[in-house]
């Protein structure tokens, strides 16, 4: 039979053969491509219905979509692979013919040798398909050692090409690090020339600041012996003022006494005496030379006896804020001997938070200073802030609130009004010789029950 002879029709159990051959993945993409092709040229009938959209479908289109199902359909139904590849035949012209005679053309492509013999099955062609999938697996073979020799030349001359880069590198690297070294040298040197201009800088601004700490004490001592300079002035300004308005009331008197013995004189001489009278322009006198004698030496009969100043005791609160309003004032309480005279039935606590109130209302008041002082024998924790201008001292573990006292006193520049209210006739005696001014207990315990 011709090879261009119509195949006879072949029931499949009459066509089938052995089990279906596993086909290399080009020969398998060819057979799809072949059947999708000649698909739309089988009558209708001749068609499986299950391909019979898909034949009306463009090529392209019905290889890409209809591939899996032609494979299959073509994998199950020798009678549709028949009559394809009777299709396939014809429409291969001259190699189809050979192909369908058995014979493989030299010059022909090995896959479509293997499609076309797979779809026509003519003797020997599992024979063909093993030649064309050892051509194909060749070809691949051949392909990738020509490709992996491809891709070493090119690593060669990536590798090259880098050793020649990195080379230039290189030597950039090198000047560059020769350059970085003498900076760094540069840089060293600039180091240490300016650590040496910042221990000098440092070292006058020591100087400096030693300087400026001295000026500052000696400026400090002039301006404490300047204040109390001042204050010393305004004490003995102060006694020159009241020693004057003592001589001009001595004087305004004995004035008025000779104004009135003048006026007597000039009343005995008459009309002989009225030009000089109106020339002095005197006027009678109410009272007579023996009044001023009488009012200075003499009781007057039913006159009240003129009260006298009365010496102030250190317990008189009027004493306490005489005191208090001299100028810059300080102020320092004994504490406990205060509290327990005047606040006795309440606890310690008590205590002190009822004078240390008491005397934040003084400071107020007066803006003097204020300084209680407590026996430290039990240590007190969550004292409440004290108020503005008021110091609240607790004596250290072996000293007692008197010596503490003694020493805030001494601890005075001299001149300053020291003001020390306690009790204690040991703490008012040494007070005392150091210039304060002791007042008892009960004059601050008085000033408070007031405010």
């Amino acid at each position: 039979m011709s090879a261009l002879e119509p195949f006879p029709e072949a029931t499949p159990e009459v066509a089938a053969d052995d089990a279906e051959p596993t086909l290399p993945e080009p020969v398998r993409q060819r057979v799809t491509a072949l059947a999708a092709a000649a698909l739309p040229a089988l009558p209708g009938e001749e068609v499986p219905v299950v391909l019979r959209k898909m034949a009306r479908f463009a090529p392209n289109r019905r290889a890409r979509l209809a591939g899996t199902a032609i494979a299959a359909q073509l994998t199950s139904d020798p009678l549709f692979r028949q009559r394809i590849g009777r299709r396939v035949v014809e429409d291969a012209g001259d190699l189809g013919a050979a192909v369908a005679a058995g014979m493989a053309p030299a010059a022909a492509d090995p896959v479509e040798i293997a499609a076309i013999a797979y779809l026509s099955r003519p003797d020997g062609w599992r024979d063909l398909l093993a030649d064309a999938g050892a051509a194909v697996r060749a070809e691949v073979d051949s392909a990738a050692v020509a490709e992996q020799v491809r891709d070493a030349e090119q690593r060669a001359a990536r590798a090259e090409h880098d050793r020649a880069v990195a080379k230039v590198e290189a030597d950039k690297l090198r000047d560059e690090l020769a350059r970085v070294r003498e900076e760094m040298g540069q840089l060293r040197e600039e180091h240490r020339a300016t650590a040496r201009a910042l221990r000098e800088a440092q070292a006058a601004q020591k100087r400096a600041s030693d300087l400026l700490s001295t000026e500052k004490g000696r400026q400090a001592r002039v301006t404490t012996d300047h204040e109390t300079e001042v204050r010393r002035l305004r004490s003995r300004l102060a006694d020159a003022e009241a020693a004057a308005a003592t001589g001009r009331a001595a004087a305004k008197e004995a004035r008025a006494a000779d104004d009135a013995r003048l006026w007597l004189l000039l009343e005995t001489i008459g009309q002989a005496a009225s030009g000089l009278r109106r020339e002095l322009a005197l006027g009678p006198s109410d009272k007579l030379p023996a009044d001023y004698v009488a009012d200075v030496a003499a009781e007057r009969p039913g006159t009240p006896e003129r009260s006298r100043a009365r010496a102030q005791d250190t317990d008189d609160p009027a004493r306490l804020d005489q005191l208090l309003a001299l100028p810059r004032a300080h102020l320092i309480v004994d504490g406990y001997n205060v509290t327990k005279r005047g606040f006795a039935e309440m606890s310690l606590e008590q205590q002190r938070k009822r004078l240390i109130t008491g005397l934040g209302g003084i400071a107020a008041q007066t803006g003097d200073e204020v300084t209680v002082v407590f026996d430290g024998a039990e240590r007190v924790h969550g004292l409440p802030p004290a108020p503005r201008n008021v110091r609240v001292l607790f004596s250290k573990k072996g000293d007692t609130a008197d010596e503490l006292i003694r020493q805030l006193v001494r601890g005075e520049p001299s001149g300053r009004p020291i003001v020390v209210v306690s009790s204690d006739r040991e703490v008012a005696d040494g007070v005392r010789r150091h210039g304060a001014y002791p007042m008892g207990a009960d004059s601050l315990i008085r000033r408070l029950s007031r405010s």
